[in-house]
């Protein structure tokens, strides 16, 4: 599962970086995935950091299924 922060909807609250700073940092006024941390939407500290999130710019999406090897 990856986590997202949607700068379109983010006012800069930082409750995402206080809740999972493993996770998530505060860049330029707005929360951010840290790097390679995307696959992280299973950690309860996200999910809490996305429950918690008072503009809801945080989302989890389920990876794509994978494809099947064609012969």
């Amino acid at each position: 599962m990856k986590v997202f922060v949607d700068r379109e909807l983010c006012y800069g609250s930082a409750e995402c970086a206080h809740r999972a700073p493993a996770v998530f940092d505060f860049v330029d006024g707005f929360g951010v995935v840290h790097p390679g941390r995307e696959e992280a939407g299973e950690d309860p500290a996200v999910l809490e950091a996305v429950e918690k999130c008072p503009s809801q710019a945080i989302s989890i999406t389920q990876a794509p299924p994978p494809t099947p090897d064609q012969p």
